[in-house]
């Protein structure tokens, strides 16, 4: 077929697909959540107060407990002591200023970043590699390719008559 060939579809056959497309993969991606969503076990996930201070470190650099405080909105004393219940759990360390020994920032340790990466996971990274590692290597690869393209396609494209018009 060329491209002046009519495809032999109508506009309401091509919407049709696409909403059947669409249904299918509404299906598929309650199943691969249903099968894959990350199951925690009782009273380990982190606490909100925990997870911002982690979280605001991460985007933020060092900073000094006074200045999680403050960005915090808490007491001095309440995030001394999110901050030594973290530093506890091998998550946070202190570290004297290069610049000025009296000041000690707060920063992650290695384990820290592992536990804000874990966090953010909805799925058992674990089951999911394990399931991926069955398939085959292309498989793998085309599954990949093509829910980047989806989720590319979710962003509008630049119309090429407009393209220069941007300032």
């Amino acid at each position: 077929m060329t491209q002046d060939e009519p495809s032999g579809r109508s506009d309401s056959t091509d919407e049709t697909r696409r909403t059947a497309d669409a249904q299918a993969f509404d299906r598929l991606f309650q199943q691969v959540y249903l099968t894959y969503h990350r199951r925690d076990a009782k009273h380990s996930a982190l606490p909100g107060a925990s997870r911002a201070v982690l979280t605001h470190l991460s985007m933020a650099g060092p900073l000094t407990v006074g200045e999680l405080a403050e960005h915090l909105d808490r007491a001095q004393s309440v995030a001394s002591d999110i901050v030594t219940g973290l530093e506890r759990k091998g998550l946070l360390e202190r570290r004297a200023d290069p610049n000025d020994r009296r000041r000690t920032f707060v920063w992650l340790t290695d384990a820290g970043f592992g536990v804000l990466r874990d966090d953010a996971s909805v799925l058992a990274l674990p089951l999911l590699a394990s399931a991926l590692e069955r398939m085959p290597s292309a498989s793998t690869a085309e599954l990949l390719t093509a829910m980047r393209a989806l989720v590319d396609a979710s962003y509008p494209t630049e119309d090429p008559r407009t393209e220069g018009e941007r300032s």
